[in-house]
């Protein structure tokens, strides 16, 4: 099955071309270019958007308005080419390329989303000594983290970043993408307009 995964939760917008668990192609790049990544992943393959057969795509937790991008995204090709989606963790995915590291995301206003999923501030991580930390949040709370007595790798390690193959090779439960919420561990600020 050929696979089309993507995540755009973190300021690092991934995708991925997987045709039974094999990556045919990757990309990193923003969310505001996801659509442009994911022509240039079929055009390399020498594929069209009428060759994919499903969609993974990544459900947060993230930042509220990129993780949105992404599902809207989703949404609008299932639709537009009749197949089915699945969601996956963000922190999952990542968790799947960091070789026993624990996913750290950068929350914002101080604080990192973890596996629960939940939201703590960093300084009340409870890590053993010893545990890899990845992810933006680990490198933004490095000093943080290593006082606690965790180690983070080098920001340019590669598994500080979700890649997208991760996110097709855990996705399970393919259907309608209009089923796929977004993983939200905290409130939005945005309010209603009364």
């Amino acid at each position: 099955m050929l696979i089309l995964a993507f995540d755009t939760a973190t300021d690092v917008a991934t995708s991925a071309l997987v045709r039974d668990g094999e990556a045919i192609g990757e990309g990193q790049s923003v969310a505001r270019t996801l659509l442009e990544d994911i022509d240039r992943l079929l055009r390399d393959a020498g594929l069209t958007l009428r060759d994919v057969e499903a969609l993974a795509v990544g459900a947060g937790p993230g930042s509220f308005t990129s993780t949105r991008i992404g599902l809207a995204i989703a949404r609008g090709l299932a639709l537009a080419l009749g197949i089915p989606a699945a969601g996956v963790s963000t922190l999952d995915a990542l968790e799947a390329g960091a070789e026993g590291g624990i996913p750290v995301i950068d929350a914002r206003r101080g604080e990192v989303f973890v596996s629960g999923p939940d939201v703590v501030r960093p300084e009340l991580l409870e890590l053993a000594v010893g545990t890899v930390c990845v992810g933006d949040g680990a490198l933004r709370y490095r000093e943080v983290i290593e006082r606690g007595g965790a180690t983070v790798p080098p920001a340019d390690d590669p598994r500080h970043r979700p890649r997208a193959v991760h996110h097709a090779r855990l996705a399970t439960m393919f259907g309608s993408a209009d089923a796929i919420a977004p993983i939200y561990v905290r409130v939005p600020d945005a309010k209603p307009a009364a």
